[in-house]
């Protein structure tokens, strides 16, 4: 079991308002969700802050900068959502915060705030693991899953399959040994001078180009487990970069950008079909910020399509970061009775912290 620590009268979550704030990397998002028996938890209003603009001067998140600016986000965020949900913090029943994994001051940040709400409202808090946030957010699309279904969680910092029976039933069944999806993504269109962050700008220059006019590397794909390896595609990239000579063409980059990202997708689509295969199921959930690639949801419905399995996707608005996946995390755990929702206001953030086996 995982989530809060806190100690504290248990709530009854037979109908309950959660508001969720997510902090653990460079979006500030505030959510709140209103909980019915037997329900999937409703989506009332959120709302979101990118640090992107911040960051692109240094090419990456400097977790300095990224906390002082959840310092300043996070209440009025609060107060939008409040706001848009013609609702006040008295109707509020828990507070619900990212307690990990992220960066550390950037997590402090949502948990320090959560716990000082609830501490002057005198109402109970929750920790959530972020990646169970993206883990459950398909949940709040027009197209919901059903449990049980393998889950493909492909983000900037974690590529992950995980078999999920319920919630808070996680089984790992690969991850990355190296780097995430997200990251080859980005290091790549570095290499491209593509700027920060990359992957959005690399799929859109892919689609002036051929995905085949590079032989890129696709690492562990004939390897029997269903791990991912995305480190050597980075070196592939640069040693294609430096054949082209330092002034390669505009079509030469679109080329290289759709072999890159075909290289990417090629495989997280392989090793997706193979889980779901081993599994015996007929669904697969996919989530995180990679999920919102358009060649990645084009080849994985086309693959269920043939083989007869659903796919389930976030909204494009919550494939990102923010407090939606965590105000519904933390009320799927309180309806499923795997949590209660405690009262003593200390706080701990993990930012180091496996999903599978807690």
């Amino acid at each position: 079991m995982y989530g809060s620590h806190h100690s504290g009268s248990p709530l009854t979550a037979s109908s309950c308002q959660v508001l969720g704030i997510e902090s653990s990397c460079d979006e500030t998002g505030v959510a709140l969700v209103r909980a019915e028996p037997g329900q999937v938890p409703r989506l009332r209003a959120h709302a979101l802050h990118s640090q992107v603009a911040m960051h692109q001067a240094y090419g990456g998140v400097v977790p300095e900068l990224a906390s002082r600016d959840h310092i300043r986000r996070v209440l009025p965020l609060t107060r939008q959502v409040l706001a848009d949900a013609a609702a006040t913090l008295a109707e509020v029943d828990v507070l619900a915060y990212t307690r990990g994994p992220g960066l550390a001051g950037a997590l402090l940040v949502g948990a320090g705030t959560a716990c000082a709400l609830a501490a002057a409202l005198g109402k109970p808090t929750l920790g959530v693991h972020h990646l169970e946030g993206h883990l459950l957010s398909p949940f709040l699309s027009a197209d919901p899953p059903e449990f049980p279904f393998v889950a493909l969680l492909v983000s900037g910092g974690h590529t992950q399959l995980m078999q999920v029976d319920g919630v808070g039933r996680y089984a790992l069944l690969g991850e990355t040994i190296d780097d995430a999806a997200g990251e080859a993504f980005d290091k790549s269109a570095k290499l491209l001078g593509l700027g920060y962050p990359g992957g959005p700008a690399l799929s859109r220059l892919a689609e002036q180009g051929d995905p085949a006019a590079f032989a890129l590397p696709r690492p562990l794909l004939h390897q029997p487990n269903l791990d991912f390896s995305f480190a050597g595609l980075k070196t592939a990239v640069a040693t294609a970069l430096r054949k082209l000579g330092p002034q390669p063409t505009a079509q030469q980059q679109a080329d290289l950008a759709a072999s890159t990202q075909a290289a990417i997708v090629d495989v997280l689509v392989r090793k997706s079909v193979k889980a779901v295969q081993a599994s015996g199921l007929r669904r697969l959930v996919v989530a995180g910020g990679v999920g919102a690639n358009r060649a990645l949801r084009e080849q994985l419905n086309a693959q269920a399509q043939r083989r007869g399995w659903r796919v389930h996707y976030p909204e494009l608005s919550l494939c990102t970061d923010n407090g939606a996946m965590i105000a519904l995390a933390a009320a799927m755990r309180l309806q499923a009775g795997l949590d209660q929702a405690g009262a003593d206001y200390r706080f701990e953030v993990r930012p180091r912290w496996a999903l599978a086996g807690t």
